[in-house]
């Protein structure tokens, strides 16, 4: 409280300085943020310039330098404060100038003069105005930058003063500027294409989609709102509503739990068509993509992009979002293997053995290969991420060296003729390592096995202690096939039906073919629906699908497949009686916004793309949020606490 006095009482003294200084701000003739500020000069021309002070050098005491950064940070000019040159009325602001803080935001009066160039300094992060110079003749100070807040160029804010963050980071706000560069190009394309973009509500219902719903009380006891998971059902209803062509830069929330490329509340382009399939829905976005890749110094894209069964992904890559970039294709060699061998790594019954090989490049001395190799796989295993793979209770990996000083090269854990045929099936060479892991003899299901999971691990710690070359330029892929209902689980409880099994995308993607909706009806885990990921070097940028358009077919995925109980089904209600109301058939896409400018940039987290986003908690720290809800707060909107 007392703080909170001393603040409000800090403020009351400023109040002054404040309506002095707001009052008489002149007007401002030239703007440091245009890339050619003073294109066409003369010699003495009178100049008001806004920006935040820089740093300084005093030559003396009748002789100060100063640099002026502009609004956006992004350029400097120097400013040259001399007691001799200034008149008696200004004779204030060489003392003023001298005394004000870095980062204090001014308005700056004086006269241009011609300045001795000098050469560009490469890799600065502000640009500086060489040719030209200020002297002064006014400044104005616009606040105060107190002197409790040190910031220079190696001072770290903590997220909780994210705005300074911003203003020092040069990086943050070039990665917002990308992003709003990124949105423009996108909204530019889709307009081309005959979209047109329209809103569709952030108050909805709470229905049972698939994700944890974040809910909105109300006054009107026992009724809440729901923030969208997606706009899927609104976008299915303009389809229904005659619009043959949507999008929008659609805000989403999901009570998840959070990772690196994970928010509570994220972006995501989501675009629909009618009378359209998956093979348009995929034209238009490998359009938009390669557009805004062409705009940028970005390595270009392939003319059409890969597509991948959704089991071969997980066959040879272990993993529905492959980086194909890394290769170290994973293939099955449990039928090669000595029995007494597959025993010794696994505790399985007739388990599945899946291996890939891992080459160092550039490849190390022959003479100190293995004994770096050696090293390498000890510090990786016992690290924290390699002990999970250890302790997995289907057996840990089996890694092997090959070493063309051993017999069978290192392998012979693996028997002559087992041996012989790996070399051939992995084209296995000297300083190689094979990797080993099983896992259970049962269909692919999820988002990656044991081996894939292994496999991106052991590259990114290769690439850590330089033994592999990180990969570059881009793979995009598009994933098909997936199969279109997946068994729930604790943390995937799906659509809250009683069949024990989930919509592996929503409860409101097709079937793909005809005989996929033949097995609905016989055995609907083998049914694949027409759903189809894009996925760029290992993140999945987005989802989307052909829509059940049928009312009788959407019912009876939910109702007779799902088993949705009837109460469940009411919920959907409204987009049943759209459906019926000669719905036209569509398919639609939502690409993670926040995911593609990460990815364009080359940042591991969305986090570093998003102004004010959340922590791993979930929380803001800046503005504290969420907040403890007051009694009188819980009251109005009929709660309370258990």
């Amino acid at each position: 409280m007392e703080d909170a006095q001393f603040e409000m009482n800090n403020i009351t003294c400023q109040r002054a300085f404040w309506i002095d200084s707001r009052s008489f701000i002149p007007e401002e003739t030239h703007s440091l943020t245009t890339p050619r500020p003073f294109p066409a000069f003369k010699t003495g021309e009178a100049v008001v310039l806004y920006g935040y002070l820089g740093s300084s050098a005093s030559l003396s005491k009748n002789l100060y330098f100063v640099q002026l950064l502009s609004k956006d940070r992004a350029r400097s000019i120097q400013i040259v404060s001399s007691k001799a040159s200034l008149p008696d009325k200004d004779a204030s602001s060489d003392q003023i100038i001298r005394e004000l803080a870095m980062h204090t935001p001014v308005v700056i009066r004086g006269l241009l003069r011609e300045r001795k160039q000098k050469p560009e300094q490469a890799n600065e992060e502000i640009e500086k105005i060489t040719h030209v110079e200020i002297d002064l003749l006014g400044i104005q100070p616009l606040n105060e930058f107190p002197s409790d807040i040190i910031a220079t160029p190696d001072t770290v804010f903590s997220a909780d003063q994210r705005h300074l963050q911003l203003r020092t980071d040069a990086g943050l706000r070039a990665a917002l500027t990308m992003r709003s560069k990124v949105g423009l190009l996108l909204r530019t394309r889709l307009a081309e294409l005959g979209f047109v973009e329209i809103e569709t509500p952030l108050l909805f219902k709470s229905t049972p989609e698939g994700a944890r719903e974040f809910i909105v009380p109300t006054r009107r006891k026992g009724f809440a709102y729901a923030l969208p998971q997606s706009p899927q059902q609104f976008k299915q209803i303009l389809m229904g509503s005659g619009i043959p062509k949507y999008y929008q830069f659609a805000r989403c929330f999901r009570d998840e739990d959070l990772r690196a490329d994970r928010q509570p509340e994220f972006t995501q382009l989501d675009l629909e068509m009618s009378f359209a399939g998956a093979s348009q829905i995929m034209n238009v976005i490998e359009d938009l993509i390669r557009f805004v890749w062409s705009t940028s110094d970005l390595d270009q894209l392939p003319a059409v992009f890969p597509r991948m069964s959704y089991l071969e992904a997980m066959s040879q890559y272990g993993s529905d979002k492959p980086d194909t970039r890394l290769r170290m294709q994973i293939s099955r060699v449990e039928y090669l293997l000595p029995g007494d061998l597959i025993s010794k790594i696994t505790p399985l019954h007739d388990p599945v053995v899946e291996a890939f090989t891992l080459r160092f490049t550039p490849v190390p001395d022959p003479d100190v290969s293995a004994a770096s190799m050696r090293q390498f796989i000890s510090d990786f295993l016992e690290s924290p991420e390699g002990t999970s793979f250890v302790s997995n209770p289907d057996g840990g990996p089996g890694i092997f060296i090959v070493d063309s000083t051993k017999p069978l090269q290192g392998l012979q854990a693996l028997g002559f003729e087992a041996a012989e045929r790996i070399e051939d099936l992995f084209n296995i060479e000297d300083g190689d390592l094979l990797v080993l892991q099983a896992r259970h003899n049962r269909p692919l299901s999820g988002g990656s096995t044991p081996i894939g999971n292994l496999r991106l691990a052991l590259h990114a710690a290769a690439v850590r202690f330089g033994h592999v070359k990180p990969p570059t330029g881009f793979a995009p892929l598009w994933v098909t096939d997936f199969p279109l209902f997946s068994p729930t689980s604790q943390t995937e409880p799906g659509q809250g039906g009683n069949a024990g099994l989930a919509a592996t995308h929503h409860p409101f993607t097709s079937p793909k073919t005809s005989e996929d909706i033949d097995m609905l009806m016989v055995d609907p885990t083998k049914v694949i629906g027409d759903h189809y990921d894009l996925v760029i070097n290992g993140v999945e940028l987005g989802g989307g699908s052909r829509r059940i358009h049928n009312a009788e077919m959407q019912a009876f995925v939910m109702q007779d497949v799902l088993k949705m109980s009837a109460g469940r089904l009411a919920e959907f209600s409204h987009l049943l009686e759209v459906l019926r109301a000669g719905c036209p058939p569509h398919a639609g896409i939502a690409l993670g916004f926040d995911r593609l400018v990460a990815l364009m940039l080359d940042k591991s987290s969305v986090r570093e793309v998003i102004a004010f986003p959340k922590t791993g908690k979930g929380e803001d720290v800046l503005v504290k949020s969420p907040g403890v809800l007051s009694e009188e707060t819980l009251s109005t909107y009929h709660l309370r606490y258990r």
